[in-house]
């Protein structure tokens, strides 16, 4: 999926979850950073751009090792243990983006070494992915319209 539909997924989550979350701030910005991470071996993404992404990118294949819950759960775990403000806001935001790209025709490996890809049929910027984009912009207001006491 394009980032800013996994940016529009993130931020329904974060709507979701506020009410129940105690470092709001932190909660916020580590969801909406997360969520760009995975794409870091992509060439093309905000963060692949980068310098030390195009190292990274030497080593890795996009949508490969960093694309899989393996590489999701033992970074969570080692944010929950050593510095645990951060773990549910990076979990969210990185969770939600392998989970959105699971139903792209280019699916994922979900559970990195093994080799099975799970894939769905929406085409990365096609019509199918631009009506999912419309819904959660819409969602999204709706949302913050009655969160927006919980935020603040």
């Amino acid at each position: 999926m394009l980032q800013r539909t996994h940016l529009l997924i993130s931020i329904f989550l974060i709507l979701l979850l506020i009410p129940f979350i105690e470092d709001k701030f932190i909660f916020i910005v580590l969801t909406i950073f997360a969520t760009y991470i995975p794409d870091i071996d992509a060439r093309y993404s905000k963060l692949g751009r980068k310098t030390l992404s195009r190292i990274l990118q030497f080593f890795t294949k996009h949508r490969g090792g960093i694309h899989s819950f393996t590489f999701l759960f033992i970074i969570t775990l080692l944010f929950a243990l050593f510095l645990p403000i951060v773990a549910l806001g990076f979990f969210v935001g990185y969770g939600s983006h392998l989970i959105a790209d699971s139903f792209t025709l280019e699916g994922i490996q979900p559970f990195y070494p093994m080799k099975k890809r799970i894939s769905g049929k929406i085409r990365t910027g096609g019509k199918t992915e631009i009506l999912v984009l419309i819904t959660f912009i819409f969602v999204d207001l709706i949302f913050f319209v009655f969160r927006i006491k919980s935020i603040f």
